[in-house]
């Protein structure tokens, strides 16, 4: 007689997980192989979603002013205008002046970027390029007078200055030159690249519009999907995070574009006034490189302070000292009552922050590396005091100050004693429980 075979929950159970694993092996093994591929697919398909990446990002930018306008402007002006109807209530006029105005915000501002700012700068670069060996000669002859008396030294600077000299010279000749064959190609593609960021910000516009003008349905279509995928519990906690994660942001690049602009229009004004050269440019440089914390303000001062060194070596130092006056202004008044409590770490999280999100992402994670770390930051904190109280502990920072032990039984955070307190008439090295 044939036996009846019987399938084994607990081996069916093994068998499937031990298929499962290899499968997840050998797809990790391939997507390995594949990366380069992946990535290039990746690319492409972001690509395509530019205008609407554009969209995205324009419209969280402009929410804020949206709102406010809507919210404090437009709103009780609708009320009022269609008081006496009972037909309309005048909220579809208030979001569209709301968001037509705040679009009107964007696009000057970029006509100000393009046709004001832009030529000017171009004209400042020119002249530089045009004028370097002038400039050089002049920040030669003006060493050599000062180090007249100290020939050494002068041999030494002069040689350096030379050396500099002669390296633009060679830079000039072996590497520019030469590639001003291929100058039609390397227009023709920077003139592709130039009209398809047009058109993405274009699109990305028209798409800021619909999604500004129909705002709150997004928002409830995008909650309308986390409470279907998680449960209640874990989809208030992920509306939380997301409402944290959008205050900082927010707050962070709402803040650093103020502040930048309060900078540049200040070092424009002081440059005016003490007639340094290329104002505009300078401003621009020290402006941009603000918005990046900590390190911003020695970017930006680098690069402007050689470059009025160029033209005039003492107002180059009249510059030097004006920025190291603003930054500190900025960095204890101007930037603390703007920023508020908007980042929220210490010093030394930011520059970590700074440092890891440049080499990971360049530009952009120097830009927005800072806030990224504090929404991590502020997850991890939350979570781990979460995990201390949940086990009877004490959940604050400075709670651990100076903590020799804490009793396992008792759960009593236990200090040493210093020996300053032998006076108050307590033994030295005696343990003593936290005074709550």
């Amino acid at each position: 007689m044939r036996r009846q075979f019987k399938w084994d929950k607990k081996y069916l159970h093994w068998g499937v997980t031990a298929f499962l694993v290899l499968a997840c092996e050998i797809l990790f093994y391939m997507a390995l192989s594949y990366i380069p591929d992946i990535g290039k697919a990746l690319k492409s398909f972001f690509g395509i979603l530019g205008p609407f990446i554009w969209g995205l990002v324009i419209t969280y930018l402009l929410a804020p002013l949206t709102k406010t306008l809507n919210r404090s402007v437009f709103g009780p002006l609708s009320e009022r205008i269609f008081r006496k109807s009972k037909k309309r209530n005048g909220k579809k006029l208030s979001r569209s002046l709301s968001v037509l105005i705040s679009e009107i915000v964007l696009l000057a501002v970029l006509t100000l970027l393009v046709y004001l700012i832009i030529p000017q700068l171009y004209s400042s670069i020119e002249t530089i390029v045009v004028n370097s060996n002038t400039y050089i000669e002049k920040v030669s002859g003006w060493v050599e007078d000062r180090l007249a008396a100290y020939p050494v030294i002068e041999t030494y600077v002069t040689d350096a200055l030379d050396k500099f000299n002669d390296g633009i010279i060679d830079w000039l000749q072996k590497t520019v030159l030469p590639q001003l064959g291929s100058f039609v190609s390397n227009v023709a593609g920077g003139l592709f690249v130039f009209f398809k960021g047009v058109y993405n910000v274009i699109i990305g516009i028209i798409v800021s519009v619909y999604i500004l003008n129909n705002l709150e349905k997004f928002s409830a279509g995008a909650k309308r999907l986390l409470y279907c995928v998680f449960t209640v519990e874990a989809a208030d906690k992920l509306l939380d995070g997301i409402r944290f994660t959008d205050r900082t942001f927010i707050g962070f690049i709402t803040g650093k574009l103020l502040d930048s602009a309060i900078i540049g229009i200040l070092c424009y004004i002081f440059c005016a006034i003490m007639d340094m050269p290329y104002a505009l440019l300078v401003s621009v440089i020290i402006g941009i490189t603000n918005i990046i914390p900590f390190f911003g303000p020695f970017i930006g001062a680098v690069p402007s302070a050689l470059i009025i060194l160029l033209v005039d070596p003492w107002k180059c130092l009249i510059f030097v000292i004006f920025i190291i006056v603003l930054q500190q202004v900025d960095g204890n008044f101007i930037g603390p009552k703007i920023l508020g409590n908007s980042i929220g770490i210490s010093g030394f999280w930011v520059m970590f922050s700074i440092i890891v999100g440049a080499g990971l992402f360049g530009f952009w994670g120097m830009l927005l590396g800072v806030p990224v770390f504090v929404v991590i930051y502020t997850l991890v904190d939350k979570a781990m005091a979460r995990k201390l109280k949940r086990s009877d502990l004490p959940s604050e920072t400075e709670d651990y100050l100076g903590v020799d032990r804490i009793d396992p039984i008792t759960r009593r955070v236990m200090r040493n004693r210093k020996k300053g307190e032998e006076a108050q008439g307590k033994n030295a090295g005696e343990d003593e429980p936290l005074q709550e």
